[in-house]
């Protein structure tokens, strides 16, 4: 079984806020979708939830890690 924290950009205090608002599993969070999450972490658990929050979960949701800094610094 995964854990939310097996999920890309899904760290202890995100999963945290997660459980918070009874999301407990990966397949719980895809199902609920990354928006409707972030709605109601920011809702119910952390009202200054910021939108690095939701790019966070939109990329767990994918599969894709949310990038630190600009791709043009990539090398």
């Amino acid at each position: 079984m995964e854990r939310l924290t097996d999920l890309p950009n899904i760290g202890p205090k995100l999963a945290e806020n997660l459980e918070n608002i009874g999301v407990t599993t990966p397949e719980q969070f895809r199902a609920l979708g990354a928006g409707e999450a972030f709605l109601r972490v920011r809702a119910q658990v952390d009202p200054t939830a910021c939108l690095h929050q939701l790019e966070a979960l939109a990329g767990a949701a994918e599969g894709i890690k949310k990038r630190v800094c600009c791709p043009q610094r990539i090398k």
